[in-house]
């Protein structure tokens, strides 16, 4: 089969980034595959090219072709709506196009498949960007209109898609993500490098025992009632916010001591974050899928989170999940976990082990290959 991929999204170094870089190694593992992968990018040319190696750099050549272009996203969406500098142009072999959910190409004889991670821009419009939600919107109309075939992450996800979208069923397919693979390459490399390690570990003060959250600052993610549930514990514990501010300003922080904000972080960083915590809590209020959840897992870090669907679907039993509404709720659960005894600490340990298990990226890459071959057999039929 012949795969064309919107890597685009690389530059982004965000999560569907991730996403899309692991899916692309993946796919590559597998027989009887060949991609060709198409991204454009105009201020972040340099770091898609480079981003873009190291997704290929263990990858055989035989196995990929690249097609670059140096459209902004806003001009190439426009090149789209008119209908030029079409994919098949591009790539002409192609069976079928894994689009970014951001930018639908203007091929009408091409099967279409696109990932949708999460609705929350739908779910939280007030926050929304006005341009940012207008791509959306025009490429959900596009994906509907041609009957694209839509991978959602979770059946959480698959049911905002029918409810907000309004794309059937039958064209929608929940394939699970998995954990990211640089967090055990990271984890490795530490390992390795003890002195690295430990040179993080000096350069962000790790030397209180601390809470860790993990995302961008929104209102979404709950932290201002995280905060509220962690005061009382704040002499015992400090509470480390690992993520930039996107557009909350509003909400009232805390001057305690104890509270730390850190902003985005590097990779190693947040390694190193993870490793040392004494707990993970992510009390959020919408998820499309939790991958935070898996990474404080592949840590040994016990997690307390959200009652909602999506967490449910990934954290299982083996998270303490709390009501997110409720600030006495998230503070019983993180005092639970914190004075778990020996063995409970234990049996939750083996309950994280066993859900990491259950997402794995070949598992990804051959349920999305049958994704494609739907598609791929719904438009011609």
């Amino acid at each position: 089969m012949k795969i064309g991929i919107d890597i685009s999204s690389l530059a982004y170094q965000r999560g569907v980034s991730r996403y899309t870089s692991d899916l692309v190694k993946a796919l590559a593992k597998e027989a009887d595959t060949e991609m060709f992968l198409y991204g454009s990018s105009f201020r972040q040319q340099k770091l898609l090219k480079t981003e873009l190696r190291k997704v290929l750099r263990n990858i055989m050549p035989d196995r990929y072709n690249v097609k670059l272009q140096a459209f902004p996203p806003s001009i190439l969406a426009k090149i789209w709506q008119l209908g030029l500098n079409p994919i098949k142009k591009q790539m002409p072999s192609i069976d079928v196009f894994h689009s970014w959910d951001w930018l639908q190409p203007p091929d009408q004889d091409l099967p279409l498949v696109s990932t949708i991670h999460d609705l929350a821009i739908i779910r939280y419009p007030k926050v929304a960007h006005p341009r940012v939600l207008k791509m959306h919107q025009d490429s959900w109309r596009i994906l509907r209109k041609r009957q694209a075939q839509i991978i959602a992450v979770s059946e959480s996800t698959k049911s905002d898609i029918l409810r907000y979208l309004e794309i059937p069923s039958r064209c929608v397919s929940v394939v699970y993500e998995a954990l990211p693979t640089q967090v055990a390459e990271i984890s490795q490399e530490l390992a390795d490098k003890p002195e690295l390690l430990f040179s993080i570990k000096q350069k962000l003060k790790l030397d209180k025992p601390y809470l860790l959250f993990v995302g961008t600052r929104e209102p979404r993610k709950n932290l201002a009632r995280l905060i509220q549930a962690w005061l009382p514990l704040a002499k015992d514990y400090q509470l480390i916010v690992a993520g930039e501010q996107s557009w909350d300003g509003s909400e009232k922080i805390s001057q305690n001591p104890n509270l730390r904000f850190l902003g985005r972080v590097t990779d190693y960083e947040l390694a190193v974050l993870y490793h040392n915590s004494e707990l993970f809590v992510y009390p959020s209020l919408y998820e499309g899928f939790g991958l935070p959840i898996l990474e404080a897992f592949a840590h040994g870090v016990p997690v307390v989170s959200s009652d909602i669907a999506a967490i449910r679907e990934v954290a299982g039993n083996a998270a303490e999940l709390a009501n997110p509404m409720d600030e006495n709720s998230i503070r019983q659960a993180i005092e639970k976990v914190l004075n778990e005894k020996k063995i409970d600490s234990e049996n939750r340990m083996k309950k994280m082990i066993i859900r990491l298990q259950l997402f794995n990226w070949q598992k990804t890459a051959r349920q999305t290959l049958a994704v494609y071959k739907r598609a791929i057999e719904d438009f011609g039929a």
